[in-house]
C-alpha cells in the first residue's frame, strides 16, 4: 500500500493530545467576561457570516486552480482585500455597522496545532488583524460589532491531517473542543457576542462527522466552563442529533429557514465553483431578499426566531454576498441596515389574501393541478410527478435523490392560516390503496417539543395501506396547528412508508375546525 494511502490510518491511531491554545484569552473568570456585549434570550439581533479566507495579493481565493476566476460576485477597492489586512477588517467592519447588523461569525477552519502551517492556517492568522481593527473602532468611539463563531465543521473529515473525527470518541471529542476553544483563546472576551451567558457558536453541518451523539454537547459545556468562565451558546445546524441553544439549518440564501435562529439571504450562484452541478436563485433586483425579510416579518414576534442571520457577508464563491461589491454596491448594505432595524424593533406584518374567512383550502391532483388556496410543493426529497391509474388523474412519489425516504409537502395560503398560535383543523386526503405500508402526515405544530425541529414535523397519524387499488379517503384531525412553513417550506407532508414506497393521490382538503 503507498505511504499516502497509509496516512489516515496513522493518524486515526495516534492518540490526539490538544495543544497549547494559540492565543492567550484562557482559564479566564467570569470579571473577564463581564465587559462583553452580552443580549437577553429574549432581545431579537441580527448577524451574518463572515467569510475572511481572501488574500488579493497572493489570489487566495480570488483565483481557482484552474486561473479561472474564482468569485461569481467581485468586492469594491479588490486592492488590499486580505486576512492580513487590519484596514481591511476595519473597512469592512464600518460597512457592517453600516449594515445596522449586531455581530459577525467568522468561518473558521482552524486545525488544532496548525499555527503557523498547513492549509487552513489563514485562520488564525486573520484573527489578530480582526482584533487589530476592532480595537480601533473602539478606540474611536464606535460599538463595533461582536463576534460569535461560525465553525466549518467539514474540518471534521478535510483537516489536512487525515483524520476523520468520530465525535462519540473521547479523542474525538477532544479534537472538537480544542478547534472551538483556539478560536476564542484568541478573540478577547469584551468582543464576544454573548447570549445565555456565553458566546454564541454556530456549527456547520454533522455530516463531516465519521459519528456524532449528543454527549459532545455536554462535554464542550464542561470543557468550555474550565477554560473560559461559561458555557457556550450552541446554535446547532439541523442535522445534528441532541438539544443546544437553538437550531437553524443552512441555506437561508436560497430561501427563508425559520427555525429558531432565522436564515435568509439575497439569492445563489456558484457558477464560478469548479465541478459543481448548476444552482441559481435569481436576486431579482433585490426582490428575493426582500420577499426573505418580508416572510420573516409576517412571524408574530411572540413566536418568531430572536436571532435573524444573514447568508452571507461575503461569500462571493456562491454569490451570497449582502457587502460592498462591484455588481451590487452598497444595495444590500442599505437594505439589510433597513430590514435589522424593523426586526428589532418588533415590527410585524400580516398576510391579506383571498382565503382570509374561508373555511378551507384545497388542491385537485389531476395531470393539471388545481390549486384553490392549498399548493403541492414538489421537488427535493418531495418528488413527485403527474399519472394516471386505472383511470384515475393524481400525483405519485417518486424516487428521493437524498434517501429513501418519499414525501409529499402541501402548503396552505398564508391568508387562510399562518404562524398561529394553536389552530385546529383536519384534512383529507383521497389516496389509492397500493404501492406503500402506508403513510402519515408530519406537520408544522406550535408545540416545539412535538419533534426533534421544534415541533416542525410532529405525528398527525397514519394509515395502513392494502392493496385493493381502490380510491380511498383518510381524515386527520390536527391540533396546534402553527402552520409557518416549517415543514421544508411547507405546511405539511405526508410521509410514505415502506421499501420502494409508492403513494398516489388525487385530492387533499384542509379545513379550519375553529371558525
Amino acid at each position: 500500500m503507498p505511504f499516502l494511502a497509509l496516512l489516515p490510518m496513522l493518524a486515526s491511531a495516534v492518540p490526539f493530545v490538544a495543544p497549547d491554545p494559540p492565543g492567550p484569552h484562557i482559564r479566564l473568570t467570569e470579571a473577564d467576561i463581564a465587559p462583553a456585549t452580552a443580549w437577553t434570550d429574549d432581545a431579537p439581533i441580527v448577524g451574518t457570516y463572515f467569510f475572511y479566507w481572501y488574500d488579493r495579493e497572493s489570489t487566495a481565493h480570488f483565483v481557482n486552480g484552474d486561473g479561472s476566476d474564482a468569485l461569481v460576485d467581485h468586492p469594491t477597492n479588490a486592492d488590499g482585500y486580505s486576512w492580513k489586512s487590519a484596514d481591511w477588517w476595519e473597512r469592512e467592519l464600518r460597512d457592517v455597522l453600516d449594515a445596522e447588523l449586531d455581530f459577525i461569525a467568522p468561518v473558521y477552519w482552524g486545525v488544532p496545532g496548525h499555527y503557523e502551517s498547513g492549509r487552513f492556517h489563514w485562520s488564525f492568522e486573520g484573527l489578530p488583524p480582526l482584533v487589530e481593527a476592532w480595537e480601533r473602532l473602539s478606540a474611536a468611539g464606535e460599538s463595533p460589532p461582536q463576534v460569535a463563531l461560525f465553525y466549518d465543521t467539514s474540518t471534521l473529515r478535510h483537516s489536512g491531517e487525515g483524520r476523520h473525527i468520530d465525535l462519540t470518541t473521547a479523542d474525538g471529542k477532544e479534537w472538537f473542543y480544542a478547534t472551538i476553544r483556539d478560536f476564542f483563546s484568541l478573540i478577547p472576551p469584551k468582543m464576544w457576542a454573548i447570549r445565555g451567558g456565553g458566546p454564541i457558536v454556530f456549527l456547520y453541518s454533522a455530516a463531516f462527522a465519521k459519528a456524532q451523539d449528543t454527549t459532545v454537547f455536554d462535554y464542550l459545556d464542561e470543557r468550555f466552563r474550565a477554560d473560559f468562565a461559561c458555557e457556550p451558546y450552541v446554535v446547532r445546524e439541523v442535522s445534528w442529533q441532541g438539544e443546544t441553544d437553538a437550531v437553524y439549518a443552512w441555506g437561508g440564501a436560497l430561501g427563508l429557514k425559520p427555525y429558531s435562529v432565522a436564515a435568509l439571504g439575497p439569492g445563489y450562484d456558484h457558477s464560478a465553483v469548479p465541478g459543481r452541478d448548476p444552482l441559481v436563485v435569481e436576486r431579482r433586483g433585490g426582490d428575493f431578499y426582500r420577499e426573505s425579510w418580508d416572510a420573516l416579518l409576517s412571524f408574530h414576534p411572540d413566536r418568531r426566531a430572536k436571532i435573524a442571520m444573514v447568508e452571507t457577508w461575503n461569500e462571493l464563491h456562491e454569490g451570497t454576498d449582502i457587502c460592498d461589491t462591484v455588481e451590487f454596491g452598497r444595495q444590500y448594505i442599505d437594505m439589510t441596515a433597513e430590514y435589522a432595524t424593523r426586526f428589532r424593533a418588533g415590527e410585524h406584518t400580516t398576510y391579506a389574501g383571498s382565503y382570509d374567512d374561508a373555511e378551507q383550502v384545497e388542491v385537485a391532483l389531476g395531470c393539471e393541478l388545481e390549486e384553490a388556496g392549498l399548493r403541492l410543493v414538489n421537488g427535493g426529497d418531495g418528488a413527485m410527478e403527474a399519472a394516471v391509474i386505472d383511470g384515475v388523474e393524481c400525483w405519485e412519489t417518486r424516487p428521493n435523490v437524498h434517501g429513501p425516504a418519499r414525501y409529499a409537502y402541501f402548503d396552505v395560503d398564508e391568508s387562510f392560516l399562518f404562524d398561529e398560535a394553536g389552530a385546529r383543523v383536519s384534512i383529507d386526503v383521497t389516496y389509492r390503496d397500493a404501492g406503500c405500508d402506508a403513510f402519515e402526515v408530519n406537520y408544522d405544530a406550535a408545540d416545539t417539543t412535538a419533534s426533534v425541529r421544534e415541533g416542525a414535523f410532529a405525528s398527525g397519524g397514519s394509515v395502513s395501506i392494502g392493496d385493493t387499488g381502490e380510491w380511498k379517503t383518510a381524515t386527520f384531525d390536527l391540533a396546534g396547528c402553527r402552520f409557518a412553513n416549517r415543514a421544508n417550506g411547507a405546511d405539511f407532508r405526508l410521509a410514505v412508508l415502506g421499501a420502494d414506497a409508492r403513494l398516489a393521490v388525487s385530492r387533499v382538503v384542509v379545513r379550519r375546525r375553529d371558525r
